[in-house]
């Protein structure tokens, strides 16, 4: 009788469980569970937008110290910042020191580990396929953009930035959870380009 309790239970606390989140089909194939709590929700849109807001600021202060184009990154451990950067281009003279990268490597040495599974990573526009590559390797376990590829692009930017999270590769997707910010998050993060673009040139 005391097992046909104890399963019982296990049972109850299962659907229990269960109750609280609600699976969620995106229009792209993509499966992910979410909290049916409306309140878990806001905090967490809240503290998206605070991180996401960070990136935005690097982002503009890249290029008014003239390190490089309008992108910021963040990377995050248990709600605390380990790094904010901004993509260094020019002022490393390396094409390979974008936004996130340069997170993603800071991030490594000060925690003196190259995985970086537990952290999450905040970037104020679509991640490129080297910046996306970089934060498969490092095996981020969450990523939120704010502004799409098509804002970069619109003020002379590759288009192929769109390839990374648009692409096929789905084993690189398998292990994140990707997040592009929803209102006003994604506004500022649009923003970006738009108001540098007069200070910023490429070539």
């Amino acid at each position: 009788m005391l097992g046909v309790f104890c399963l019982t239970f296990d049972v109850l606390s299962s659907l229990l469980s269960f109750s609280c989140s609600l699976v969620v089909e995106a229009k792209d194939g993509t499966i992910s569970v979410a909290s049916a709590f409306a309140g878990h929700q806001e905090v967490v849109q809240d503290r998206d937008h605070k991180f996401l807001t960070q990136a935005v600021e690097e982002a503009y202060k890249g290029v008014d110290c003239g390190d490089g184009g309008p992108f910021g990154a963040v990377v995050v451990l248990n709600d605390e910042v380990v790094v904010r950067c901004h993509n260094m281009v020019l002022k490393d003279t390396d094409p390979t020191a974008h936004a996130e990268v340069t997170a993603i490597r800071e991030a490594c040495k000060k925690l003196n580990q190259i995985e970086l599974s537990d952290c999450e990573i905040y970037a104020s526009c679509e991640p490129c396929p080297m910046c996306f590559g970089a934060i498969h390797l490092s095996r981020i376990k969450r990523l939120v953009y704010g502004a799409k590829a098509e804002a970069a692009i619109a003020i002379g930017f590759d288009d192929f930035i769109a390839d990374a999270l648009r692409g096929t590769g789905f084993y690189q997707k398998a292990h994140l959870e990707i997040k592009r910010a929803d209102g006003n998050g994604a506004i500022i993060a649009e923003e970006v380009f738009e108001k540098t673009k007069a200070k910023f040139h490429m070539y």
